[in-house]
C-alpha cells in the first residue's frame, strides 16, 4: 500500500452545497476500494477547496504522486484552458510530486457506455 499515492477530482463548482455530494461519494469511493490512496475534491471556482488548496493538502500529507481527474462530462474551456494551467501552478509549488492530468471522464468510453445504459434502463 502506497501512501504517497493521491488523487484529486476537480469539478467546477457550485454555490448549492449539495451539488457536490455526487463528487464526494466518488471520493469516498475511491479511498474504500484503496484504503492507501488520499482522495479530495477541488473545485474552479464557487465553492473550496481550489485545485492549489488541494495540492497543498496532499504535500502535507505526504503525497507524492496525484493523478487530478477533471469530472467534466464535455472538454470545454475550463478543461481545454484553464485547468491546465491551474496544474502547471502547482506543479511550480509543488516540484517534489508527480502530478498528473487525465483527460475529463466524459472522454472515457466506459462512463459514456455507463451512461448508455442508464439511459435505457
Amino acid at each position: 500500500m502506497d501512501t504517497g499515492k493521491a488523487v484529486i477530482l476537480f469539478a467546477h463548482g457550485s454555490r448549492d452545497p449539495s451539488w457536490r455530494e455526487p463528487m464526494d461519494a466518488v471520493a469516498g469511493r475511491v479511498r474504500a476500494a484503496q484504503p492507501g490512496v488520499q482522495a479530495v475534491c477541488a473545485f474552479l471556482e464557487l465553492d473550496q477547496p481550489d485545485l492549489a488548496s488541494a495540492a497543498a493538502q496532499l504535500a502535507a500529507a505526504g503525497a507524492n504522486h496525484v493523478t487530478i481527474v477533471p469530472m467534466f462530462l464535455g472538454t470545454g474551456r475550463h478543461a481545454r484552458q484553464d485547468l491546465p494551467l491551474l496544474v502547471e501552478q502547482v506543479r511550480r509549488e509543488h516540484p517534489a510530486i508527480s502530478f498528473v492530468l487525465q483527460a475529463p471522464v466524459g472522454e472515457d468510453p466506459r462512463l459514456l457506455d455507463l451512461l448508455a445504459k442508464i439511459a435505457l434502463a
